[in-house]
Protein backbone atom coordinates (compact mmCIF):
# COMPACT_ATOMS: atom_id res chain seq x y z
CA UNK A 1 0.00 0.00 0.00
CA UNK A 2 1.28 3.41 -0.70
CA UNK A 3 2.08 5.71 1.82
CA UNK A 4 -1.04 7.93 2.70
CA UNK A 5 -2.28 11.25 3.03
CA UNK A 6 -3.36 11.78 6.49
CA UNK A 7 -5.49 15.33 6.47
CA UNK A 8 -8.54 15.56 5.47
CA UNK A 9 -10.57 18.71 4.71
CA UNK A 10 -13.75 18.81 5.54
CA UNK A 11 -16.67 21.65 5.96
CA UNK A 12 -15.76 23.05 8.88
CA UNK A 13 -13.60 20.47 10.11
CA UNK A 14 -10.15 18.52 8.88
CA UNK A 15 -8.83 15.71 10.34
CA UNK A 16 -5.31 15.28 10.46
CA UNK A 17 -2.15 12.56 12.16
CA UNK A 18 -1.96 13.95 15.61
CA UNK A 19 1.41 16.11 16.56
CA UNK A 20 2.51 16.13 20.39
CA UNK A 21 1.59 19.84 20.40
CA UNK A 22 -1.70 18.55 20.27
CA UNK A 23 -1.18 17.21 24.08
CA UNK A 24 -2.38 20.72 25.73
CA UNK A 25 -5.50 20.83 23.62
CA UNK A 26 -6.42 17.09 24.25
CA UNK A 27 -5.90 17.32 27.84
CA UNK A 28 -8.15 20.37 28.22
CA UNK A 29 -10.84 18.97 26.72
CA UNK A 30 -10.86 15.23 28.64
CA UNK A 31 -11.12 17.57 31.79
CA UNK A 32 -14.50 17.34 31.62
CA UNK A 33 -15.69 14.27 33.51
CA UNK A 34 -19.40 14.66 32.09
CA UNK A 35 -17.60 13.67 28.71
CA UNK A 36 -15.40 11.30 29.72
CA UNK A 37 -18.09 9.02 31.18
CA UNK A 38 -19.56 8.48 27.85
CA UNK A 39 -16.24 7.01 26.19
CA UNK A 40 -15.57 3.09 26.52
CA UNK A 41 -11.38 3.32 26.87
CA UNK A 42 -10.43 7.19 28.33
CA UNK A 43 -9.80 7.03 32.20
CA UNK A 44 -10.65 9.53 34.58
CA UNK A 45 -8.79 11.33 36.09
CA UNK A 46 -6.73 12.18 32.49
CA UNK A 47 -3.21 13.97 32.72
CA UNK A 48 -1.86 15.63 30.15
CA UNK A 49 1.33 13.11 30.27
CA UNK A 50 -1.69 10.29 29.11
CA UNK A 51 -2.15 12.42 26.15
CA UNK A 52 1.20 12.97 25.18
CA UNK A 53 1.91 9.16 25.81
CA UNK A 54 -1.59 7.91 23.92
CA UNK A 55 0.15 10.58 21.07
CA UNK A 56 2.96 8.77 20.67
CA UNK A 57 0.89 5.63 20.62
CA UNK A 58 -0.99 6.75 17.87
CA UNK A 59 2.22 7.62 16.17
CA UNK A 60 3.66 4.10 16.62
CA UNK A 61 -0.14 2.05 15.28
CA UNK A 62 -0.22 4.08 12.06
CA UNK A 63 3.61 3.41 11.50
CA UNK A 64 2.53 -0.48 11.79
CA UNK A 65 -0.85 0.35 9.79
CA UNK A 66 -2.37 -1.22 12.94
CA UNK A 67 -4.59 1.96 13.36
CA UNK A 68 -5.32 5.15 12.18
CA UNK A 69 -5.91 8.62 15.20
CA UNK A 70 -6.74 11.30 13.90
CA UNK A 71 -7.44 14.56 15.46
CA UNK A 72 -10.27 17.00 14.63
CA UNK A 73 -9.02 20.29 14.04
CA UNK A 74 -11.87 22.93 14.11
CA UNK A 75 -11.22 25.10 11.00
CA UNK A 76 -11.97 28.31 12.38
CA UNK A 77 -10.04 27.91 16.02
CA UNK A 78 -7.04 25.61 14.08
CA UNK A 79 -7.73 23.76 17.72
CA UNK A 80 -8.11 20.14 18.12
CA UNK A 81 -11.67 19.25 19.32
CA UNK A 82 -11.13 15.68 19.64
CA UNK A 83 -10.64 12.57 17.54
CA UNK A 84 -11.31 9.79 15.80
CA UNK A 85 -9.73 6.60 15.45
CA UNK A 86 -9.79 3.41 13.21
CA UNK A 87 -8.44 0.83 15.47
CA UNK A 88 -8.24 -2.60 15.84
CA UNK A 89 -7.67 -3.00 12.04
CA UNK A 90 -8.21 -7.06 10.73
CA UNK A 91 -6.50 -6.93 7.14
CA UNK A 92 -7.62 -10.21 6.37
CA UNK A 93 -10.84 -9.56 7.08
CA UNK A 94 -10.85 -6.06 5.96
CA UNK A 95 -12.55 -4.41 9.37
CA UNK A 96 -11.89 -1.99 11.90
CA UNK A 97 -13.22 -0.21 14.71
CA UNK A 98 -14.48 3.24 14.84
CA UNK A 99 -13.38 4.98 18.34
CA UNK A 100 -14.61 8.98 18.89
CA UNK A 101 -14.69 11.46 21.37
CA UNK A 102 -15.32 15.30 20.86
CA UNK A 103 -14.97 18.12 23.93
CA UNK A 104 -18.32 19.11 25.51
CA UNK A 105 -18.87 22.69 24.01
CA UNK A 106 -18.28 21.52 21.00
CA UNK A 107 -21.56 19.29 21.20
CA UNK A 108 -24.48 19.36 19.36
CA UNK A 109 -23.05 20.77 16.28
CA UNK A 110 -22.52 18.04 14.23
CA UNK A 111 -18.94 18.31 13.95
CA UNK A 112 -18.32 14.79 14.96
CA UNK A 113 -21.31 13.34 12.23
CA UNK A 114 -18.70 15.49 10.02
CA UNK A 115 -15.75 13.98 11.56
CA UNK A 116 -17.07 9.69 11.19
CA UNK A 117 -18.41 10.81 7.23
CA UNK A 118 -15.04 11.79 6.65
CA UNK A 119 -13.18 9.25 8.30
CA UNK A 120 -15.49 6.42 7.00
CA UNK A 121 -15.00 7.45 3.51
CA UNK A 122 -10.69 7.26 4.34
CA UNK A 123 -11.97 3.83 5.55
CA UNK A 124 -13.70 2.51 2.35
CA UNK A 125 -12.03 4.68 0.04
CA UNK A 126 -8.30 4.40 0.84
CA UNK A 127 -7.62 1.62 2.58
CA UNK A 128 -10.17 -0.48 1.05
CA UNK A 129 -11.90 -1.89 4.01
CA UNK A 130 -15.45 -4.48 3.91
CA UNK A 131 -16.86 -3.27 7.57
CA UNK A 132 -16.10 -0.51 10.23
CA UNK A 133 -17.98 -1.17 13.31
CA UNK A 134 -18.55 0.44 16.61
CA UNK A 135 -19.10 -0.03 20.62
CA UNK A 136 -21.27 2.61 22.68
CA UNK A 137 -22.89 2.37 25.86
CA UNK A 138 -27.01 2.62 25.56
CA UNK A 139 -27.42 5.39 27.42
CA UNK A 140 -25.19 7.91 24.60
CA UNK A 141 -27.99 8.80 22.86
CA UNK A 142 -25.67 11.38 21.01
CA UNK A 143 -23.12 8.93 19.86
CA UNK A 144 -25.84 6.63 18.51
CA UNK A 145 -27.27 9.40 16.67
CA UNK A 146 -23.70 10.10 15.22
CA UNK A 147 -23.58 6.47 13.74
CA UNK A 148 -27.33 6.93 13.16
CA UNK A 149 -26.54 10.04 10.55
CA UNK A 150 -23.39 8.29 9.35
CA UNK A 151 -25.37 5.25 7.71
CA UNK A 152 -24.13 2.88 10.59
CA UNK A 153 -27.17 -0.24 11.33
CA UNK A 154 -27.66 -1.53 14.73
CA UNK A 155 -25.93 -5.03 14.64
CA UNK A 156 -26.86 -5.63 18.66
CA UNK A 157 -26.89 -5.64 22.41
CA UNK A 158 -24.22 -6.42 24.80
CA UNK A 159 -26.24 -6.82 27.81
CA UNK A 160 -24.28 -5.64 30.79
CA UNK A 161 -20.90 -6.35 29.28
CA UNK A 162 -19.63 -3.04 31.12
CA UNK A 163 -18.63 -2.00 34.35
CA UNK A 164 -17.94 1.50 35.27
CA UNK A 165 -18.70 4.03 37.52
CA UNK A 166 -20.19 1.49 39.58
CA UNK A 167 -22.92 0.63 37.48
CA UNK A 168 -23.41 -2.39 34.56
CA UNK A 169 -23.67 -0.82 31.07
CA UNK A 170 -25.61 -2.27 28.28
CA UNK A 171 -22.94 -1.98 24.97
CA UNK A 172 -24.51 -1.61 21.85
CA UNK A 173 -22.82 -2.64 18.75
CA UNK A 174 -23.41 -0.97 15.18
CA UNK A 175 -21.55 -1.63 11.64
CA UNK A 176 -21.50 -0.37 8.38
CA UNK A 177 -20.60 -2.38 5.22
CA UNK A 178 -18.63 -1.12 2.42
CA UNK A 179 -22.02 -1.56 0.40
CA UNK A 180 -24.26 0.54 2.38
CA UNK A 181 -21.42 3.53 2.70
CA UNK A 182 -21.63 3.67 -1.28
CA UNK A 183 -25.45 3.74 -1.38
CA UNK A 184 -25.58 6.26 1.51
CA UNK A 185 -22.94 8.14 -0.11
CA UNK A 186 -24.99 8.75 -2.90
CA UNK A 187 -28.06 9.32 -1.23
CA UNK A 188 -26.64 12.50 0.88
CA UNK A 189 -24.58 13.96 -2.01
CA UNK A 190 -25.42 16.92 -3.00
Amino acid sequence: MAKLKLEIEGERIKLRKLKLSDAEDIYENLQDKEMVKWTLNIHWPYKKQDAIKWIRKTHYKIKNKEEYGFAIVLKTENKVIGAVSLMHIDWKNKNAELGYWLGKKYWGKGLMTEAVKLVLKFAFEKLKLHRVYANLFEENVASRRVLEKSGFKLEGVARECRFRYNKWHNELKFGILKQEYEKYKKCTAP
